[in-house]
């Protein structure tokens, strides 16, 4: 895709946050690209960005891990903005001191913003809270830069040399647990950058809708429907591009939530609004068979990626000669897959979970660049109904990473009951409005309880609900206690097997949105 926006680029260090800093530039209505930092000067040049960010990562810059690469990214004449192990980077490039500190700090941390004529902490508070997640800081800032704020601990939580364009913030201004981040993301962004906020979905559209037609043309597609937001707002923007030369595969795994397939089918089959060639396809056997036995988290997602490929291939012979395989792949399944040197927290089906091998000319992921509340937004100006749009989230190996250890037909059945009752009882009081997410799951774990003044041995369930803008963090939701009490009660005494039931209350991070 060519684009033409205003750009920022980030510079991927192996932060787990690489791609939440471009979402968070992408709120400022500012286009952004996240590239390995080893990418040379001459390649940063031809992109003309507007900024660069250097990201965090698990390395020491003076240390043997140190990642080489070319200081020229500090002389370019635009502004750079260092987090955490960029932030690092800068000092110990430009001849300040980086060191092993001698209290490491990690979670929420209050800081004090010591200049506040900086451009950079305009409108923050004197006192705010950040997050850190550091155990080297800076023990002297180099020549020409200024401190900018501290922690009790930390004698340069910031530093900035604003003649030259280069700041530095040692906690991250991107996840949600920096209360005033994206003041500050917005003042590096558009203040201290100048970018204008040319970024907009209708001109995505517009950019993919070409980009598609070239690239496709007359070749038959393949689409991997799951009837999440991600894949439906895919497959309608696809048959807008090629119409009947777009075929829809729905995959009943068996591992849906409770009718689910049924209510999918009805969306986007024959009776549905859209016109579309609808495949829905029976394989819940053959996913069941495949898990026997298998408790590995990683093992499981990778058994459901390869699964799902063989079935579209499969169908793909049945209807002839088919082209592209369409998935609804965004940023954050491609970040906690894992990028380049940031770790893997966990492979999704579309991304780390694809066998090596496809009976396909070629992946096509056109919503690749974005993140969950850009898809909305395409959607909307896709005309898809806002229930649809707003469907919450469901993972594309469904209830095989909602069930802890090994997956089974009754297994499955119990999940599926009591999420449905959570979901009814949430639903019912109106508490969903600012729920990212919220399921069941079902541990491995029996426990001992009494019913009927008999003893039983049955199965803990988990509830979770969070509150989320990315997905990439979130805050455990504080739902009100007589909706948590009805939902166990229901649970506990409509659903045999089940005797006992829990609630998450781990944030991300620490934690994972899913348990597995």
């Amino acid at each position: 895709m060519i684009l033409t926006n205003e750009m920022i680029l980030v510079l991927d260090f192996g932060s787990q946050y690489n791609q939440l800093i471009a979402r968070r530039v992408r709120e400022c209505s500012v286009y952004c690209e996240v590239h390995p930092y080893a990418l040379d000067i001459a390649a940063i040049k031809e992109k003309h960005p507007k900024g660069i960010i250097l990201t965090g990562g698990p390395n020491s810059v003076y240390g043997a891990t140190a990642l080489p690469y070319d200081k020229g990214i500090f002389s370019l004449g635009v502004p750079v903005l260092g987090i955490c192990y960029g932030s690092q980077l800068m000092a110990h490039a430009l001849g300040g001191q980086v060191a092993a500190a001698p209290v490491s700090e990690y979670g929420k941390t209050e800081i004090t913003v010591t200049t506040p004529d900086s451009r950079l902490f305009s409108g923050v508070a004197e006192k705010t809270i950040a997050w850190m997640s550091h155990t080297d800081y800076i023990a002297s800032v180099p020549e020409g830069f200024r401190v900018t704020a501290t922690t009790p601990v930390c004698p340069v939580a910031a530093m900035e040399d604003s003649a030259r364009g280069l700041y530095a913030v040692q906690f991250h201004p991107e996840v949600l647990h920096t209360a005033e981040g994206k003041t500050m993301l917005q003042n590096f962004v558009r203040t201290i950058c100048g970018c204008t906020g040319d970024w907009k979905m209708d001109t995505f559209i517009d950019r993919t809708v070409a980009d598609l037609k070239a690239k496709i043309g007359t070749g038959r597609a393949l689409c991997a429907l799951s009837g999440g937001v991600d894949s439906s707002v895919a497959a309608v923007l696809l048959s807008k591009v090629i119409g009947r030369q777009l075929t829809c595969v729905f995959v009943d795994h068996g591992l849906l939530r409770k009718n689910e397939g049924d209510e999918v089918a009805a969306v986007f089959g024959p009776d549905g609004p859209y016109d579309l060639n609808f495949i829905r396809v029976d394989a819940h056997e053959t996913f069941y068979a495949r898990l026997k036995g298998v408790t590995d988290p990683e093992a499981k997602r990778k058994i459901i990626g390869e699964e799902f490929i063989r079935v579209f291939e499969a169908e793909a012979k049945k209807i002839g000669q088919v082209d592209f395989l369409v998935q609804g792949t965004i940023y954050p399944d491609v970040i906690e897959s894992g990028l380049g040197k940031s770790a893997v927290i966990k492979s999704h089906h579309n991304v780390g979970g694809l066998p090596d091998h496809v009976d396909f000319k070629e992946i096509v992921e056109p919503l690749r660049l974005l993140f969950k509340d850009e898809v909305r937004e395409v959607g909307r100006q896709l005309g898809i109904p806002e229930r649809l749009v707003q469907r919450q989230p469901f993972p594309g190996p469904g209830l095989g990473i909602r069930i802890i250890g090994e997956v089974t037909a009754e297994k499955v059945k119990l999940v599926q009951e009591a999420d449905a009752i959570y979901r009814e009882e949430i639903d019912k009081a109106g508490v969903a409005k600012n729920l990212g997410q919220y399921f069941a799951a079902l541990t491995n774990m029996r426990s001992v309880g009494v019913m009927g003044d008999g003893r039983t041995y049955d199965y803990a369930v988990v509830l979770r609900a969070v509150e989320t803008s990315d997905f990439m963090t979130a805050e455990s939701a504080r739902l009100p206690w007589d909706v948590l009490q009805k939902a166990a009660s229901r649970i506990v005494n409509e659903i045999k097997g089940i005797n006992r039931v829990l609630y998450d209350c781990t944030g991300k991070p620490p934690a994972t949105i899913e348990l597995e």
